[in-house]
Formats: structure tokens, C-alpha cells, sequence
């Protein structure tokens, strides 16, 4: 089911989903299971899995490095499929421009309409590790602009070099990003809605928002969304925050501003345990505040274990 037909079938009430990243290259998807089934309870009605792009590794032979590309956490679609299956519930895998060709995004799609999987998430991705500014690929989309058109042409039957004749077409609904600070690249606020736009009018059905810690800057940003046009679904993207190092991790890689009093908070923590539960009893009011605005959806960024989710959620739903 589309991610607008759950948003709508709800009847206004604000539905619970997360967001998981796939295992490493070699490692066992049971992990992943045992993170996802707590949070089951409360009856996500869709769970975004992240994609990742290639990275360079360097592979020591005779005694010299060898510089190689490869994909550390590969496998997004096969995972969004196991999900799937297993609970029972919608998956949303994670398209990026970033890493990958045309060609290679229609044969994702094409598995992904195989796989019976209704939901993406159009990204342009992030700069390869190591590099300071986004590359396209060569062969690849340029902007998330470009990746929304792409699927939105499958939707119609348009493939990169034929039309197709389709009694079961693809019907996608597409997820896009959005930025209650500004993405990191843009000039400005009001140049970034402007993308925003840009790709609601391309065919994106809703959008998450990066992580914030400040509501008022996501009650502000959907006010602004909504002057500029953009009348599809705004989902809050909600990120606990689970160690020290997060107080400088997170503005640095996020372009984002955390409130004084978290800040502090933290500060004064005398290990990551403490850290963890100042970063659950936050959320669960930053939480609160944003149901009681009305929010579509509250979706929270686990990144891996989940009993912070659930301790949020036990207090929500």
C-alpha cells in the first residue's frame, strides 16, 4: 500500500515508522530482525531500509595499495523484500543518484514492481567518502528532480529507450527529502523550497524531513511549504540522540542546530547510558509537541539498535 493511502486511511490519528540501515557486506540479517520486532508492537505501517553508495577501499597486494570500489552495506532491495515477508508490512527502499547509472535505477525499479514494493524514497544522495562535493555518476541522475521524473515516467510505462505496453504498470509512490534548516548546499531557505517544489511537480506524493531538534523550525518549514504550493504530506524525521559524540557529529554532518538546554543536558552526562535516556525523555517530548501539531507521521531515525524507539514509542502509541 502507498505510504498517501496509509497517511489517509488513518483519519487524521499520526501513524509510527522508522528507519533501519541494511547489515554490512558478511553479516547476518537476523540482527537486523531482532532490532525491528520490538518496535512491531506499535504497528509501523511502513519501515524505510537505507541505501548506500560505493566507497573506495584499498586492497594491499606485494606490498603495495590497490585502490577498489565497493558497496559495504549492498543488498536494499533483497532486504526490503525479506522485511516484507517477514512482518508483514510495507518497506521503503532508499533510491539514490548518487553511485548508480539510469540503467542500473530502472533495473532497481523493475525488481522493486516485481517485488511488489509500492513506496521509494528518491534521494540524490551524498558526496562519495572522501570528497567534499557531490559527482554525478557518469550515466547517472544528476538531482532527485532528475530520479522523481525517472520513476514517475515508469509509472506511465516509459522506459529509457522504449515505451512499454503494461497491464500491471508500476504505480510508485514517491517519498523526497526535505530540510527544516536548509539543505547544507543550498543558497538559501526560500532557494531550497524552490527545489522542493520542483520535485513535488515532478511527482514526489510526500516528503520526510531531515532530523531537527527545534520544532519550531518544522512548524515554520511546512507554513513556508505550504506558501510556495506544496500541499503533499510533510513527515517529521525525529533522530534520538544516543552518545556524547552526537553533540558535534550531528551539526557537523546535518547542518543543524541543537537547543541550548539539550546541549547541557548532555554535557553534564557522565556516560553514553545517561546520554541515551536525556535523548529518549527529549524526543519523547519534542514527540508529544509534534502530535499535538498534528503530524502525519512521526519517523524516527534508529540507525541501528532500537530500544530508544521503543522506549519513545512505549510513551506515544
Amino acid at each position: 500500500m502507498k505510504v498517501t493511502d496509509h497517511i489517509k486511511n488513518a483519519k487524521g490519528d499520526t501513524l509510527f515508522s522508522f528507519e533501519i540501515v541494511p547489515p554490512v557486506k558478511g553479516k547476518n540479517i537476523q540482527e537486523l530482525y531482532d532490532n525491528i520486532d520490538p518496535l512491531m508492537e506499535f504497528k509501523p505501517p511502513f519501515i524505510d531500509v537505507t541505501t548506500s553508495r560505493e566507497e573506495y577501499v584499498y586492497i594491499e597486494k606485494d606490498g603495495l595499495f590497490d585502490r577498489r570500489i565497493t558497496r559495504m552495506r549492498p543488498g536494499t532491495v533483497g532486504i526490503c523484500a525479506a522485511i516484507k515477508h517477514k512482518f508483514n508490512v510495507d518497506t521503503i527502499p532508499h533510491v539514490l543518484c548518487g553511485g548508480f547509472t539510469k540503467e542500473e535505477t530502472e533495473y532497481l525499479l523493475v525488481d522493486c514492481h516485481y517485488l511488489g514494493i509500492d513506496n521509494l524514497m528518491a534521494l540524490r544522495g551524498d558526496p562519495m567518502k572522501g570528497e567534499k562535493y557531490f559527482k554525478a555518476t557518469k550515466g547517472g541522475n544528476n538531482y532527485a528532480f532528475d530520479l522523481v521524473k525517472q520513476i514517475a515516467a515508469m509509472n506511465e510505462g516509459h522506459f529509457l529507450h522504449e515505451d512499454v505496453e503494461m497491464k500491471n504498470r508500476p504505480d510508485f509512490c514517491i517519498g523526497v527529502a526535505g530540510y527544516p534548516e536548509k539543505h547544507i548546499e543550498a543558497p538559501s531557505m526560500e532557494a531550497d523550497l524552490k527545489r522542493l517544489k520542483e520535485k513535488v511537480d515532478a511527482g514526489a506524493d510526500y516528503v520526510v524531513t531531515q532530523m531537527f531538534f527545534d520544532n519550531q523550525r518544522y512548524f515554520k518549514f511546512v507554513e513556508a511549504a505550504r506558501e510556495v504550493g506544496i500541499t503533499v504530506p510533510i513527515i517529521p524525521g525525529i533522530k534520538p540522540v544516543a552518545v556524547k559524540r552526537h553533540l558535534q557529529m550531528l551539526p557537523q554532518v546535518f547542518w543543524l542546530d541543537m537547543p541550548q538546554h539539550l546541549i547541557s543536558a548532555i554535557e553534564k552526562a557522565k556516560d553514553n547510558k545517561e546520554v541515551r535516556q536525556i535523548g529518549v525523555e527529549f524526543a519523547v517530548q519534542q514527540s508529544k509537541e509534534l502530535l499535538d501539531y498534528g503530524v502525519p507521521v512521526l519517523h524516527y531515525y534508529s540507525m541501528g539498535k532500537s530500544d530508544n524507539i521503543k522506549a519513545i514509542a512505549s510513551e506515544l502509541f
